[in-house]
């Protein structure tokens, strides 16, 4: 079936493909500065009807964040900063016809929903973030869940709680693995599941559930193939989480690389056996696989795209990519630019001025990224948050945890925030969310 064709209507077309963090904060910035005073045409693209900020995604697989009270609508979104919004995902690109190719959108019941699409572009920019990478490991796509997307996230939810309200209810005693989590990945992903789930476990029993005994039945496994916990991130600071969670009696593997996942379990190259009913994969990242073959353009061994410090793609001027899909040099290190929120953020700064001069027919000298490394944090649930903040100076970091670490990591979601609503939006949005959050419960309870 031919493709239908959105051309646009004459002024400089802008397309983001990718809806995450940066992709959405990019093309409401650009809305509200370009496309508000008709400077520019600015359409996203995404695969999904909602945004949640991927970061929560624990919290919502772990059932502590509701994410119907957290989810952006893309179409309301587009409506209130002047851009434009289109279902779909892209499969294919023509740089010669500069045509960004989408594939038909299906609902639920496989009925086709919207055909085939063609979308013209003078700049295109792919911010279609990343996705976990199982390394081919047997079974590991079979049986287990990835937190790449928000129904992933609700999909372990339901699982979980599913296990949970038939262990209370069956009549013969719990079999091996039955009520066992396995997170493959101690990154800030997997530590972080581990502890959200350690409580909202605790909490779902509470409630009427009083067949099972949390401590006693509900077991949590965290399995590295690195020598400890968050391997990316300062030695103090992995000591400090890892102490936390023995203390919440997470059982924690660490130099165990997973050699195959079963639906009984999770083996490992040293021979140990993990029983298991749900395992969660939050071992290492790719971006998806189609980028490998996007009409010539340069990618390295896990997909991501090869830009300059520009952002440009390598072989063609008028492609730009950033987020977790690219591969940016970063000066005076031996890797790339770490796939994080805070880069992402960045980069998607960089792009407004950097768009704003293509526009204005200036396609030279633009702007060169260099990476801003603010630390990390890392949020253990109601227990405790940790992490680094980077100095200024030398490049020295000072370590914080408790109240102090817990506020910087909330005030991340807020600036998130911020960047798409403003600042008087979200602060009645906090304010309605700590009144209605007395009268509910603090676990999602289906």
């Amino acid at each position: 079936m031919q493709s239908q064709v959105e051309s646009g209507s004459g002024l400089h077309h802008v397309v983001i493909v990718g809806g995450g963090a940066g992709g959405l904060e990019l093309a409401t910035r650009l809305g509200d500065k370009l496309g508000r005073k008709g400077k520019a045409e600015i359409t996203l693209i995404d695969r999904t009807r909602t945004h949640v900020w991927k970061p929560l995604l624990h919290e919502i697989a772990a059932g502590s964040m509701n994410p119907d009270k957290h989810e952006l609508e893309y179409l309301a979104q587009a409506h209130w900063h002047h851009f434009r919004f289109r279902l779909g995902s892209m499969d294919g690109l023509d740089r010669a016809k500069k045509e960004v190719y989408i594939a038909p959108f299906y609902d639920e019941d496989g009925v086709e929903i919207i055909p085939r699409r063609t979308f013209k572009y003078d700049t295109l920019i792919i911010a279609i973030g990343s996705t976990t990478n199982d390394f081919g490991i047997a079974g590991a796509r079979e049986h287990s869940i990835a937190l790449d997307t928000q129904d992933q996230a609700e999909r372990f939810h339901r699982r979980l709680h599913n296990a949970l309200v038939r262990a209370h209810t069956q009549n013969v005693p719990l079999q091996a693995g039955q009520l066992e989590v396995a997170i493959v990945g101690a990154g800030a992903t997997g530590v972080e599941l581990a502890a959200e789930l350690h409580n909202t476990t605790r909490e779902l029993a509470a409630y009427g559930l009083d067949k099972i005994n949390a401590d006693r039945d509900v077991k949590i496994s965290l399995i590295e193939a690195s020598d400890r916990v968050l391997p990316a991130l300062p030695p103090r600071l992995s000591q400090s989480v890892e102490l936390e969670l023995r203390k919440l009696r997470v059982h924690v593997y660490t130099g165990e690389r997973v050699t195959e996942v079963t639906d009984k379990g999770i083996y490992t190259h040293s021979g140990r056996f993990i029983p298991s009913s749900l395992v969660v994969w939050a071992a290492g990242i790719k971006a998806p696989d189609f980028l490998s073959q996007l009409d010539g353009l340069e990618a390295n061994r896990i997909n991501q795209l090869v830009v300059r410090r520009t952002l440009q793609t390598t072989l063609d001027d008028d492609v730009f990519a950033f987020g977790d899909c690219a591969a940016c040099p970063w000066p005076g290190h031996d890797e790339n630019v770490p796939p994080r929120a805070q880069s992402a953020h960045q980069q998607a700064s960089m792009l407004v001025k950097t768009v704003k001069k293509r526009v204005a027919g200036k396609t030279t000298a633009l702007p060169e990224y260099t990476y801003r490394d603010y630390g990390s944090l890392v949020n253990l649930g109601k227990y405790t948050t940790v992490g680094n903040l980077m100095g200024s100076v030398g490049g020295s970091s000072l370590f914080i945890e408790g109240m102090f670490a817990r506020f910087m990591y909330q005030s991340l979601y807020k600036m998130h925030l911020m960047a798409l609503h403003g600042f008087f939006t979200v602060f009645l949005q906090t304010l309605a969310r700590m009144i209605t959050r007395r009268t509910e419960p603090h676990v999602k309870l289906h």
